[in-house]
């Protein structure tokens, strides 16, 4: 008996794409309202329970490190086993941790559990994400890298990874739209989101692979491989940018431009919104009309960088802080999808999982490195973190314009598209 999805891809394989790219936006728009819900609900969840900063950023911090550890075995799992089953294992993986969490939430705040093993708890259910929460966006991207042209790949890639940047901006309007049910309302919420694209993906997501069995495991993609070194370079520089940046911008506020409290909470949250909607736009439009190359976009997004870090050294008014932060919307939007495509380009059909696990993990080692790096340099004077990573930005540009593996990148020969 044939499936449904495996119908649908042999009737109509163009048809079939198509579904199957908007089945896989809408699973990651829902992944990325689960992790902006994180950062929305768990300051206040923290004061109530009265957790202090430093045991909230552990929590994030766990995670981190597991993706980072877990992501590219999933990616080389998902060149073995296929697409499909990888990527429902991060979906179910996402929606048990997010439901676990809310259920440790509400076990520490009724009083149910004490502080501390609530507070473990919390941490293991975070674990959890990043262990198997790690698998879906590697294989998915590396589900669309198999059944997309090489001269495509770039744009659907990109446009693919604006639907985690699109939940995460839709993330705290689900918070406010649940938050008068109750602190874990949210994390009950995304968490069925969760299993129910999982399902979906189970149902409808088209793959036919050889099986397991019969199958030769590809090689294993290392950081250290010259294929892809300078793309996950990029992509790291860039990642520790972004995490240092929108870790400090409240900070700046406050500190530079004289904001209170509340006055710099309501005002960054509306710049960061403009940095998140230039992102998407970038991704959603610019990239996709114009189709650039990779280089094309890593070294005009490092160039957008270069100027508003520059501008947040040097200004010191609200609009100008808008103005930076909305032109790294677009250096974001642009430098990690062309790291990403650049990278995929560079090794063959075999190993795109493997490669696409890699350079998933370079926004999770930016949120790793970035306290202990920007948050020293604030505190000795607050434009500190901007200027070094401004010098970060000109050894990204350095990079896209001189390095050969960059500069030369074609797409290798003997790609076949999979049905």
């Amino acid at each position: 008996m044939i499936a449904p999805a495996q119908q649908t891809a042999d009737a109509d394989p163009a048809r079939s794409h198509r579904r199957a790219f908007v089945l896989l936006f809408v699973c990651l728009i829902s992944v990325g309202m689960g992790q902006s819900l994180m950062f929305a609900v768990l300051p206040p969840v923290a004061r109530n329970m009265g957790l202090s900063e430093l045991q909230v950023g552990a929590i994030f911090a766990v995670s981190a490190v597991l993706w980072v550890l877990a992501s590219p075995v999933w990616g080389r799992r998902s060149d073995a086993w296929g697409r499909r089953p990888v990527i429902i294992t991060g979906l179910c993986g996402y929606s048990a941790s997010m439901v676990a969490f809310g259920i440790c939430v509400q076990a520490g705040m009724s009083g149910w559990l004490a502080l501390l093993p609530a507070y473990a708890l919390m941490i293991a259910s975070r674990a959890i994400f990043g262990l198997f929460g790690s698998a879906t966006v590697p294989a998915a991207q590396a589900y669309i890298a198999d059944r997309t042209a090489p001269a495509d790949r770039a744009a659907r890639l990109t446009v693919l990874g604006a639907a985690f940047g699109l939940g995460v901006t839709l993330g705290p309007g689900l918070v406010s739209l649940l938050l008068p049910l109750g602190f874990v309302a949210p994390f009950y919420a995304v968490s069925l989101l969760g299993l129910l694209s999982a399902i979906a993906v189970g149902v409808w997501l088209p793959e036919r692979v050889t099986p397991r069995e019969h199958r030769q495991v590809p090689a294993r993609v290392r950081a250290l491989d010259p294929r892809v070194r300078p793309f996950l370079l990029v992509g790291i520089i860039m990642g520790i940018s972004q995490a240092s940046t929108m870790q400090t911008a409240g900070f700046y506020a406050i500190d530079v431009l004289g904001m209170s409290v509340a006055e710099s909470a309501r005002s960054v949250g509306l710049a960061l919104m403009g940095t998140a909607g230039c992102a998407m736009f970038a991704q959603l439009v610019v990239v996709r009309r114009l189709r650039p190359l990779p280089r094309t976009m890593m070294g005009a997004g490092a160039a957008c960088g270069l100027v508003a870090f520059t501008m947040l050294v040097f200004g010191n008014s609200y609009p100008m802080m808008v103005s930076a932060l909305m032109m790294l919307g677009f250096t974001f939007g642009m430098t990690q999808p062309g790291a990403v495509a650049g990278a995929s380009l560079s090794v063959g059909m075999d190993q795109q999982g493997a490669v696409t696990g890699l350079m998933n993990t370079t926004g999770a080692i930016g949120v790793i490195f970035a306290p202990f790096v920007g948050m020293p340099l604030y505190q000795l004077m607050p434009q500190a973190p901007y200027m070094l990573n401004t010098l970060m930005a000109v050894a990204a540009i350095g990079i896209v314009l001189f390095h050969p593996r960059i500069r030369h990148l074609r797409p290798v020969s003997s790609e076949t598209l999979k049905p």
